[in-house]
């Protein structure tokens, strides 16, 4: 199970784009914790520890505890927005998760059993179609990542969902079809020139040689 994040947090009286401008001058970023039935809470969090969590990039799939007013919240991120030009961190939505949640998330991938792929092994190449994996799970127990085991694929083999060994209560969303997550494709090797083609290059007779008629022609015009 992935770690639990604790967030500080303090409350916004005040809601609007001339408030939450006042908020990031401040250096604070304005957010909300929205669900489970309650009224929204308008939060301000500080930037450099949100953007810490921002950019571990698991933040979206990661359960946190939000800490505010004397209150601990658990949420998820649902929305964080960036400033278009100079790319600042500029809002954060969070969904309250009420006790008993289940969560859709996506959760990344972890290839393993490279070393027992008979494809690998020849000089196959691994293409990934599905870096991440969208699961529904309980609030409290969203897995860190999803292991997708190679051992014996050979090259034009592929993994699939139905191939997953996962945790109790994780489910895949994509119930419809055996999805692709990765394949082992033939390697590629380019053309050797063939020794019949380099002869052909350095043939006497298609070479003027000095002296000839063909050549004391061609310095007499």
């Amino acid at each position: 199970m992935a770690e639990i994040v604790e967030l500080e947090a303090k409350v916004r009286e005040r809601a609007g784009k001339g408030a939450a401008r006042a908020v990031r001058r401040e250096g604070l970023v304005p957010g909300v914790i929205y669900g489970d039935k309650q009224d929204p809470v308008l939060v301000s969090f500080g930037y450099q520890e949100l953007m810490k969590q921002v950019e571990t990039g698991r933040l979206m799939s990661t359960l946190v505890e939000i800490r505010v007013g004397g209150d601990k919240i658990r949420a998820i991120a649902r929305d964080i927005q960036f400033e278009p030009v100079r790319d600042f961190l500029q809002h954060v939505d969070f969904l309250r998760l009420g006790k008993g949640a289940r969560i859709t998330v996506e959760v990344p991938c972890k290839f393993i059993g490279e070393d027992d792929s008979p494809g690998l092994s020849r000089g196959g190449v691994l293409n990934v179609v599905r870096y991440e994996i969208e699961v529904n799970c309980p609030a409290n127990a969203i897995p860190e990542e999803i292991e997708v085991d190679l051992s014996g694929l050979d090259i034009g083999d592929g993994a699939h969902g139905s191939s997953l060994k996962l945790p109790e209560g994780v489910e895949l969303t994509i119930t419809d079809r055996d999805f692709t997550i990765c394949t082992i494709a033939s390697p590629t090797v380019e053309a050797e020139p063939s020794e019949e083609g380099e002869e052909e290059d350095v043939e006497a007779g298609e070479v003027p040689t000095v002296g000839d008629e063909s050549g004391e022609e061609a310095s007499e015009d």
